[in-house]
């Protein structure tokens, strides 16, 4: 990727999907599953603005529940199988529907922030 796609909305999209650098589209953004590096190793750019907070688990975590519940729900509609069978085709079901577009959208939060140049709110400053 070019800078000049990165600056597009478009760009900001497929580097935070990408887990990588919001400015140059190259470097990591995670050092972990989901640790922020504290710059990139690429252009220099301080990852200090990155915070995401919740809002990624969040909307996961209600995506999946509304998929994990429902496939539970027909499935004992249809088929009436024992718990057993329950507890083995829904617990890897929610591990993989909540940690695995975790770190994407996490890294699409960030890109984003830095996108629209979003920062922290200030108070107590110069207002009326």
């Amino acid at each position: 990727m070019t800078e000049k796609n990165i600056g597009t909305l478009s760009g900001a999209i497929r580097a935070g999907l990408s887990c990588a650098c919001p400015r140059c589209g190259k470097g990591k953004l995670f050092q972990g599953f989901v640790t922020v590096r504290p710059r990139c190793e690429v252009c220099g750019l301080d990852y200090g603005f990155a915070d995401s907070g919740d809002g990624p688990a969040v909307f996961i975590i209600l995506i999946a529940g509304f998929i994990v519940v429902a496939a539970a729900l027909i499935t004992e509609v249809l088929f009436q199988p024992p718990f057993w069978v329950h507890a083995a085709l829904w617990l890897p079901l929610i591990f993989v529907v909540t940690l695995g577009p975790l770190r994407p959208m996490k890294g699409l939060m960030i890109a984003l922030q830095y996108h629209h140049k979003a920062a922290e709110s200030r108070f107590g400053g110069s207002g009326p």
